[in-house]
């Protein structure tokens, strides 16, 4: 990172976006504990937990998911959310039945019984939400939840994600299905080589020229300009 700060106020979705290898979910690693920055802070609720063990800032109420889904394929669905359950649950019969619940809320009820290596992409994604959301964020933090997904499931999972704020639940998601971005976020960064080169609405960003060149390589915003001309 350099000197990449963004800010994400409590209740809102805000996406954080960038070309591959932008240091996206390396800013994720940082803000879950899973690394240590260099230099700077990561603020929470006004309070400094740099540095912090993962389960201790999990405990505090911000969860991330993974970019590579990897669940524990020898279980079954509800023993992997239970797994998410546990955090606040000690007692096994109530890590399992609020799993159910959680489930239940993503329309994953018939699959809880069910090995977590039979799911498909899309199944496996959800099961990742599922885990994280029976810790009980308050601040979740999405790893591009959507990746890998044809149209209609992606059209599947944007209304949960609306369901899970509203529900008050914040979210910091990493995407690059721009579909998504536009419709769920209504604030963006964008970071590029590891600095913050812009903020604003997906709208503004996405006419931003700034935006286009990381994205598309120097020259693109004239070009993408010359070509809507000459239409």
């Amino acid at each position: 990172m350099d000197n990449a700060s963004l800010d994400v106020a409590e209740g809102r979705i805000v996406a954080l976006i960038g070309p591959n290898g932008a240091g996206k979910t390396t800013l994720f690693t940082m803000v879950s504990g899973f690394q240590k920055p260099d230099t700077g802070t990561v603020t929470y609720q006004n309070q400094d937990i740099t540095g912090m063990a993962p389960h201790a800032i999990c405990q505090m109420g911000v969860t991330r998911t993974f970019q590579i889904v990897q669940p524990f394929a020898g279980l079954s669905v509800r023993e992997n959310i239970a797994i998410g359950s546990h955090l606040h649950h000690p007692k096994r019969a109530d890590a399992l039945a609020e799993a159910a619940v959680v489930a239940e809320s993503l329309g994953m009820k018939a699959m809880l019984d069910r090995p977590a290596q039979d799911l498909t992409v899309a199944g496996r994604k959800r099961l990742e939400l599922a885990r994280a959301l029976a810790t009980r964020p308050k601040l979740l933090l999405l790893d591009e939840v959507m990746a890998g997904l044809i149209p209609s499931e992606v059209l599947e999972i944007i209304p949960m994600i609306r369901k899970i704020r509203d529900s008050g639940v914040t979210i910091l998601l990493i995407e690059h299905v721009m579909q998504a971005v536009m419709s769920l976020s209504e604030e963006a960064y964008v970071l590029a080589q590891g600095k913050m080169i812009a903020h604003g609405t997906p709208q503004q960003l996405v006419a931003d020229p700034t935006v286009i060149e990381a994205y598309l390589g120097h020259g693109a915003a004239e070009r993408l300009k010359a070509e809507h001309a000459n239409a």
